[in-house]
C-alpha cells in the first residue's frame, strides 16, 4: 500500500528547518499542497528557511507557499488559515512542530521562560488546531499530530517548561481524538528524537547525532497522517526506532470505608503498584467506572437496576 496525500492540504509550523523541513518535503513528495510556515522576521519579511523550502517544493513539481505566523499568536494563525483556504479551498493534514528551548534547571528558570515556551509548544497547538478544527469537520476529515516529546513523557533535566508544555499537547491529543472521531478527525503525537538545531547542542557526540536522522522521524509522521491512520497514539520514533508510549493504570485496590485511611493505602501500596492487570484507560469516565464498580461489588451494591 502506497501513502500518498494528492489533491490534499497540509499545514506544517516550524517549518523552515529541522524536522518541519523534512515533514514538508516529503509531504509535498507525496502529492500533498503545503504552507511552510516559519517564524516571520518582526518586519514581516518571510524567513530564508520557510522560502528555501517552498522553492525546493516547487522546483520538484509541487505547490507549496510560506507563511511567517507566529504560532503563540491567534490572529496571525487565522490569517494563515484564511490564506491557505482562500489558495486551495480546505486543509486536510496539520503538523503542529514548531517549538522552542529555554533551558535551565527549575530553580534558576525566569517565569518569563517558562511562559514562553508553554505559549509556543502549548497554545501553539491550541491555536493552529482551532483555526483549522471547524474545516475539518465541515470536511468530515481531517488529520492533526501534536507534537511531544520524551521530556514531557518521562522527564529531563532544566526542562521542566519544555516538560510540562509537551506532556499537556498529550491531554489536548487525548479530549480531541475523542471529539474529533465522529467527522474522521484523527488527532495523534509524534515523540522525536532526531539531529536538529535544539538537540545538536545538547548532544555532544557527533556519531549520535549522525544516527538521528529527521528523515527517520519523517517517516512516522506520514503514519500518523495518512488515510488509514490511527487514532489516539503517541508514536516514538528516532535513528529507525519506532515504539508506542502508552498511559496505562494499575488494577489497584479497594479499601472499604472503614479502611480509608492513609496508613492502610501505604501498607497496601505494593499490590496498588502491581502491574500485572495494568489497563490503558482511553476516557476519563472509563477511571471512575473502574473505582465505582470496586466499591459497589464490596458493598453489595447493584448498579444494573435504577
Amino acid at each position: 500500500m502506497t501513502i500518498r496525500f494528492d489533491n490534499q492540504v497540509a499545514i506544517v509550523t516550524g517549518a523552515g528547518a529541522g524536522l518541519g523541513r523534512s515533514h514538508a518535503l516529503a509531504l509535498a513528495a507525496r502529492g500533498a499542497k503545503v504552507v511552510v510556515n516559519d517564524l516571520a522576521s518582526t518586519d514581516g519579511a518571510m524567513s530564508e528557511g520557510s522560502l528555501a523550502v517552498v522553492a525546493e517544493i516547487e522546483k520538484a513539481g509541487g505547490e507549496a507557499m510560506a507563511n511567517g505566523a507566529n504560532v503563540a499568536d491567534m490572529q496571525q494563525v487565522q490569517s494563515m488559515v484564511d490564506q491557505a483556504m482562500e489558495k486551495w479551498g480546505r486543509i486536510d493534514i496539520l503538523v503542529n512542530n514548531a517549538g522552542i528551548l529555554r533551558d535551565k534547571s527549575f530553580s534558576n528558570m525566569p517565569i518569563e521562560d517558562f511562559k514562553l515556551v508553554v505559549d509556543v509548544h502549548l497554545m501553539g497547538s491550541v491555536n493552529c488546531t482551532k483555526a483549522v478544527w471547524g474545516i475539518m469537520k465541515q470536511q468530515n476529515y481531517g488529520r492533526v499530530v501534536m507534537t511531544t516529546s520524551s521530556s514531557g513523557l518521562y522527564g529531563n533535566f532544566g526542562q521542566a517548561n519544555y516538560g510540562a508544555a509537551k506532556m499537556a499537547v498529550v491531554g489536548l491529543m487525548n479530549t480531541l481524538c475523542i471529539e474529533g472521531q465522529k467527522n474522521n478527525i484523527q488527532v495523534n503525537c509524534l515523540s522525536p528524537t532526531a539531529r536538529t538545531a535544539m538537540t545538536e547542542e545538547l548532544i555532544e557526540d557527533k556519531r549520535v547525532l549522525e544516527l538521528m536522522t529527521v528523515e527517520s522521524v519523517t517517516t512516522g509522521l506520514l503514519v500518523l497522517v495518512a488515510q488509514n491512520a490511527p487514532n489516539r497514539t503517541i508514536l516514538g520514533c528516532g535513528a529507525g526506532g519506532y515504539a508506542r508510549a502508552v498511559i496505562k493504570e494499575t488494577d489497584g485496590i479497594y479499601l472499604s470505608p472503614e479502611q480509608q485511611t492513609p496508613e492502610n493505602l501505604l501498607a497496601k501500596w505494593a499490590a496498588l503498584e502491581d502491574q500485572s492487570n495494568a489497563e490503558e484507560l482511553k476516557a476519563g469516565w472509563m477511571q471512575t467506572n473502574k473505582y465505582v464498580a470496586k466499591a459497589a461489588a464490596s458493598l453489595g451494591v447493584d448498579l444494573s437496576t435504577k
